[in-house]
């Protein structure tokens, strides 16, 4: 049980140090599937396995000044609040519909990457020169702005913008289990005008405080979670995102979105047929 709980944390860490984000989508079925693990217990080994990885990418990201703190922790804010009631709309659903649900974002998520593939946008800035990492978007969001020298301007509609699209990738944290990288990066990008490489970093500072919300709010609600299944779980999510990391650097990002994205589709088939025809 520990080596394949270890091997099966190794290949989230993989996907996500690959992909920069969105590995998580897979901790949930391998956990339930893979381990025999019950669906809401695995959603607290996932937000846990998932917030502690995201802190440690996140202090790797600070220590580069790649993260924009301010506009995080308002988005985290509202994350945080948000994650609660998603792991409270969890437990008022039976397993098999939870699964189902889950399955239908895994499909959102497949379909959202494979069209964002081809995208000259889906590489990630790894390579570009340190004074164009920073630069904005040069994309006004609908109701943020930034200045002359790309700080943004943090105006009472930008604000509640930002805090209501921050508490919904909250819900779906605390509902799945999810770091919810695929909705917050696009959303610090396109809402507020920032770089992809400091929304990147800022993602991964948001997912561990979200994560942190929604499995604090779980054990508060009594939801038993392993703590062996969950160490070596993490334990194995670490060693896959450093290996990860390091083999990005040579593959296309393009190419890995596609194989990534196929990889979702077919995990979520099989969800969605087990679940359907377990009986």
């Amino acid at each position: 049980m520990q080596l394949l709980s270890l091997f099966f944390g190794s290949i989230v860490g993989v996907s996500l140090g690959l992909t920069g984000g969105g590995g998580a989508i897979f901790a949930v079925p391998l956990l339930v599937y893979g381990l025999g693990v019950p669906a809401r217990e695995a959603v607290g080994i996932s937000l846990v396995s998932v917030g502690l990885t995201s802190l440690v990418g996140f202090l790797k990201k600070w220590r580069k000044a790649e993260v924009e703190l301010r506009t995080g922790l308002l988005f985290a804010t509202a994350g945080m609040i948000g994650a609660p009631v998603g792991s409270w709309a969890a437990r008022l659903l039976p397993d098999a519909v939870l699964m189902l649900l889950f399955a239908g974002l895994m499909l959102a998520i497949a379909v959202r990457m494979w069209m964002q593939a081809g995208k000259a946008g889906s590489n990630l800035p790894q390579c570009m020169p340190r004074d164009e990492k920073h630069q904005s978007t040069g994309i006004n969001g609908p109701q943020c702005r930034r200045d002359s020298e790309g700080r943004l301007l943090l105006t009472g509609r930008c604000a509640r913008l930002l805090m209501i699209v921050g508490f919904l990738s909250g819900m779906l944290s605390g509902m799945f289990g999810v770091g919810g990288g695929f909705i917050i990066v696009p959303a610090l990008v396109f809402f507020s005008g920032m770089s992809m490489l400091l929304a990147l970093g800022t993602s991964l500072m948001v997912i561990s405080l979200v994560s942190a919300s929604g499995f604090a709010s779980m054990i508060w609600a009594g939801q038993q979670v392993s703590f062996e299944i969950t160490s070596v779980f993490l334990t194995g999510g670490l060693i896959g995102l450093f290996i990860g990391q390091s083999v990005a650097h040579q593959l296309s990002a393009s190419a890995l979105q596609r194989v990534f994205s196929l990889a979702i589709l077919l995990v979520a088939t099989f969800v969605i047929l087990r679940n359907l025809f377990q009986g």
